[in-house]
């Protein structure tokens, strides 16, 4: 089965298209589900099998070089292609699973990880102290902002926690940074590097897509380590994770927080999404944030700014503990403690037992669908960029 180039010339035909084929092409591409393929390399594969269909790796490449204003948008029909996949059962389950795999990144560092106890990832760093494993992002010229290659050096960190069976709790956690106003000080997530955006530097398959399937999503369910993809049962080995505020999570880090066993927060940090001034849909957290705030609380959060002080009782929403200064430490030490104190096993049960409630695989596939089309457009909107000019000056900065 193939469509020439000509037949898909508008995104209409696509969709069409796609809306009659996405599984079967999905079959093709992944062997009747015996390959599991990212969702990074699986637009590429199918760009090839399927010519006009999606753009081309070296498209891709081409419209990297552009400021995002300048963008033809060849992005929003991978969007499309992705929704149209997860849209249906059976492929959106096998690619979310897929996803929750080890990067073979991953496993090639394991080796030395285990015997040394860290590892290196330039944007991020892992090291084991006792039973515990501690990421640290470290993009310190942007406060520690996610863009494409800091979510992946991020997702190598979470893989390497849970691939380790000397760790039994994993800790993310924000760097020393060394900018004027946080000299000196840990910063736990700046959200997505808007100037990156701005210039065209943040995908929206290796970011947007791949963030939500891969490092979310392993934080939250772990590795899948079953062929079991349709049952509903969890298949997963997974480990307790802790998120430590200090200063701030915004944007993504606070999308963060919802998918963590235990969140602590420094007294005085905060947390908010400030989508609407970005343009963008906040990865899950319009699925997940209801579940903590209930319904106008997240509308307040996502729609009109609403922001989350940790020692308010907003911010106790989303934060267990709130730390002293210096405290950090020892707060995640007894923490982590406490979440193992009566097994690894039952803390893993209970945490599936609680997710299995609340947010369903099914439940998610059909989020992920949405949002892989919607969150294309997003970053396509003339809206964006004027955003980005407006509230962020970023027209003025440089990477």
């Amino acid at each position: 089965m193939s469509a020439p180039a000509r037949a898909l010339d508008t995104r209409e035909a696509r969709e069409a298209f796609l809306l009659e084929n996405a599984k079967s092409i999905y079959e093709e591409l992944t062997d009747s589900y015996r390959k599991a393929i990212r969702v990074e390399e699986l637009v590429f594969e199918a760009a090839e099998r399927y010519p006009g269909l999606l753009p081309s790796r070296p498209q891709i490449a081409a419209e990297r070089e552009r400021p995002q204003a300048e963008k033809e948008g060849l992005e929003i029909d991978q969007g499309i292609f992705l929704a149209h996949v997860m849209a249906c059962r059976k492929p959106g389950l096998h690619l979310v699973h897929a996803m929750l795999r080890p990067k073979p990144e991953s496993v090639r560092l394991l080796p030395e990880f285990r015997r040394n106890g860290q590892a290196d990832l330039g944007l991020a760093t892992v090291r084991r102290e006792g039973r515990v494993g501690i990421v640290e992002h470290r993009n310190l010229r942007f406060l520690n902002a996610e863009d494409d290659a800091a979510t992946a050096a991020l997702e190598t960190g979470v893989d390497l926690v849970l691939l380790d069976p000397e760790i039994e709790v994993g800790v993310l956690r924000g760097s020393v940074v060394d900018h004027p106003r946080y000299a000196g000080r840990r910063v736990f997530n700046a959200g997505i590097n808007l100037t990156h955006l701005y210039h065209g530097q943040i995908s929206h398959v290796n970011f947007m897509v791949a963030r939500e399937l891969g490092l979310l999503s392993k934080i939250y369910r772990g590795h899948w380590t079953s062929d079991d993809f349709e049952s509903g049962l969890e298949g997963t080995a997974e480990k307790p994770w802790i998120a430590a505020v200090e200063a701030f999570a915004i944007g993504g880090g606070c999308q963060l927080l919802l998918v963590m066993d235990r969140v602590l927060a420094e007294r005085g940090a905060y947390f908010n999404l400030p989508a609407r001034k970005e343009g963008i849909i906040p990865g899950a957290a319009n699925l997940r944030l209801p579940r903590f705030a209930g319904d106008r609380v997240t509308r307040q959060a996502i729609m009109f700014e609403k922001p989350f002080p940790a020692d308010s009782p907003e911010g106790a929403l989303l934060c267990d503990e709130v730390v002293e200064a210096g405290g950090m430490d020892e707060a995640i030490a007894r923490n982590a403690a406490q979440l193992t104190s009566s097994g690894l096993v039952s803390a893993v049960a209970n945490r599936k037992a609680i997710r299995i409630g609340q947010e369903p695989v099914d439940a998610y596939r059909a989020y992920m669908a949405m949002y892989a089309r919607e969150q294309a457009y997003c970053l396509y909107s003339p809206a964006l960029i004027r955003n980005l000019q407006e509230n962020w000056k970023a027209h003025e900065r440089k990477l």
